[in-house]
Formats: C-alpha cells, sequence, structure tokens
C-alpha cells in the first residue's frame, strides 16, 4: 500500500452532506482482505479505512444534526436506498445496495474512499455524534468492531444483568465484547485456543473465567452453563463444542467470517433447540447507541496508535495478529511527516 501523500478527487458537498477533517481510523481486518483482494471485489486504487473519528469543518445548508467543531464518527457504510425493509426498520447494514465506505459504489457511480485520508464528505444521516468523554483515539475502532459485538447483545438479548456470555476469542472483537458484558452486568466466559490469554481477560479486562477450547475437559465442564455465545473468529474452527455450551435455547451468534463454511451439527441444535445466527453490525440509530453506551461506561478500544507511514507494517503485524488490540492510524497527526 502505497501510504506516501496523493491527492484524490472528493466529490461536492451537496446540501445534506457533513465535511469532516479525518482525526483517526482504525485498521480492521476487512480493510486487510480487500486490500488484498481476497474477496475479489478490490476497486483500485482504493483508500481504505471505515472506523473514522474525526471533526466537522463545514455543513451543507440541509444540515440539522452536526455543526461544525462537532466531533463525529463514520463507520462500514455511507449510503443505502432509504427505502426497503431494513432502511425503514433503521437496519441500513443490510441494505441489498448498501454503499461502503471504502472500496463501494456509491449511486452517483463514484467509487467511495475511506479514512486514510485527510478529509471525508458523507450525508448527515450516515454520521454519528461521538461523546467527548471518549479519546478519539480509542473511539475509532468502535465505529465497526464496537457495534459489530454491540448489536447481537441487544438484538438477541444478551444484555440482560445476570446472563451468562460466551465471547469466542480474544482479538479486536472479542476484547470489546468483554466490556460490553460487563457494562451490561453480565457473567463473560472467555474461550479462546491460547492459554497465555488467561491472565489478560481475567485480571485485566475483568471476565470472569476462561476455557481452553482445545481442553476438552474444561469444555466439557462448562457444557450447558451459558445463556449465549458471540463467535468472533475468522479462521476455521470446530463449532459443535461452542453449542455444547449453551444452555437449551441458548443462542450463537456468528460475527467472524471464516474462508471455509462452518460445520453446525443438526442434532446438536435440535435436542436441544439452540439458535444460530449471523450478525454484520447495526445500523445507523443502533451505533449512536452504542457510542452513548460507551461514552456513559467509557468504553474504549485498545489500540496501538500509528503514523500513516508505518501503516504497511502495521498490515503486516495484523496479518500475524501481532496487535493488542487494534491498530489505529494517526491521520490528522501525520500529514506533515507525510508530506515532508
Amino acid at each position: 500500500m502505497d501510504t506516501h501523500s496523493s491527492r484524490i478527487q472528493l466529490r461536492e458537498q451537496r446540501d445534506g452532506d457533513v465535511t469532516i477533517k479525518v482525526l483517526f481510523c482504525g485498521i480492521c481486518h476487512t480493510d486487510l482482505h480487500v486490500m488484498k483482494n481476497e474477496w475479489g471485489n478490490a476497486m483500485y486504487p482504493l483508500v481504505p479505512g471505515h472506523e473514522v473519528v474525526g471533526t466537522v469543518t463545514d455543513v451543507g445548508s440541509g444540515v440539522t444534526k452536526f455543526k461544525v467543531g462537532d466531533t463525529v464518527g463514520v463507520g462500514y457504510f455511507v449510503d443505502s436506498c432509504r427505502a426497503c425493509e431494513s432502511c425503514k426498520a433503521g437496519q441500513e447494514s443490510y441494505c441489498p445496495d448498501l454503499v461502503q465506505a471504502s472500496n463501494g459504489v456509491g449511486f452517483d457511480g463514484a467509487t467511495t474512499q475511506g479514512g486514510f485520508s485527510d478529509v471525508l464528505i458523507v450525508s448527515q444521516h450516515y454520521v454519528v455524534r461521538v461523546s467527548d468523554c471518549l479519546p478519539p483515539d480509542g473511539a475509532a475502532p468502535l465505529l465497526c468492531a464496537g457495534v459489530t459485538v454491540y448489536s447481537p447483545m441487544v438484538e438477541y438479548g444478551l444484555n440482560a444483568p445476570g446472563k451468562h456470555l460466551g465471547v469466542v476469542g480474544l482479538g479486536g472483537l472479542g476484547h470489546l465484547a468483554v466490556k460490553f458484558g460487563k457494562a451490561f452486568g453480565m457473567k463473560i466466559n472467555v474461550i479462546s485456543t491460547s492459554p497465555e490469554k488467561r491472565e489478560e481477560a481475567i485480571d485485566r479486562l475483568g471476565a470472569d473465567a476462561f476455557l481452553v477450547s482445545r481442553d476438552a475437559g474444561e469444555m466439557k465442564a462448562a457444557a450447558g452453563t451459558m445463556d449465549g455465545v458471540i463467535d468472533m473468529v475468522s479462521a476455521g474452527h470446530p463449532v459443535a463444542p461452542l453449542l455444547e455450551l449453551l444452555k437449551p435455547r441458548g443462542q450463537m451468534v456468528v460475527v467472524g467470517i471464516p474462508s471455509r463454511p462452518l460445520e453446525v451439527p443438526a442434532l446438536v441444535i435440535v435436542a436441544g433447540g439452540k439458535r444460530v445466527a449471523g450478525s454484520g453490525g447495526g445500523g445507523v440509530a443502533e451505533c449512536q447507541a452504542m457510542l452513548d453506551f460507551a461514552g456513559e461506561h467509557g468504553i474504549v478500544a485498545d489500540v496501538e496508535v500509528v503514523r500513516m507511514d508505518y501503516v504497511n507494517t502495521a498490515i503486516e503485524r495484523l496479518e500475524r495478529n501481532d496487535v493488542r488490540y487494534r491498530f489505529v492510524a494517526d491521520v490528522a497527526g501525520s500529514l506533515g511527516v507525510i508530506a515532508a
């Protein structure tokens, strides 16, 4: 990826648009997949980035939600049809005509460019307010990773105090799931293939328990104890042991996207009346609710902030899972360095 300064033509600000000076942008695994064209849909040249926090510098004449100086965020999408059932229900993330913030195609036919740039122009309907209580670098990953874990907790009732939730995978998504779960007052059990993460999960993040998924004894002892399980893992892995952890009529939600199909044993879900669902993030209103909740409870991602001239190295480290837990690019702070 070329991180040297280059110019990209932005569309003109329309009546309902907000112009944003990008401060920080998270680096998500989706960015990695797109940059490497692993999904076969990359439209080069592209500007990645969809976990954006910035400052409003200008607003169109029709903007009513924001003013110059506001701290705001932009997530995975920047437009939708606004007419389908999903859009009308406030679930824009499931719109069949969703326009992604990066590597998408807008209704004007132009390719969208993401948050690894100094300026974004976005319709006010797809911009959210970021609490002044939250540091902008730690808040940036909430725009994707945060809503990705918050949404299924709320949608499937896995946010009730006292409920027992299994968090599969302690990475960029998983560590936020622990934080949101504890803020909801839940009992959180982290499930990981890495025993060395036990101390981190319990002592630092506040999880109540830790299971090594490869330890058959530990998994058997925890069988039938959990109200829900959220699976964050994007690598191939067995699902049956995770389903065994659920109580009868328990809910498993998949948010990770492995390249190979998951095998769900019919007997396990039928015999226990267990349910498996997927979740693709949340709509604009849900993202705003998540940010408001995060502001009230002081929830931010654990981040390593890097300058734009380090992004290539950060991407290489991300491929090796060598980050705790999220890289965030200091876009505004890098401008002088890149231009020099």
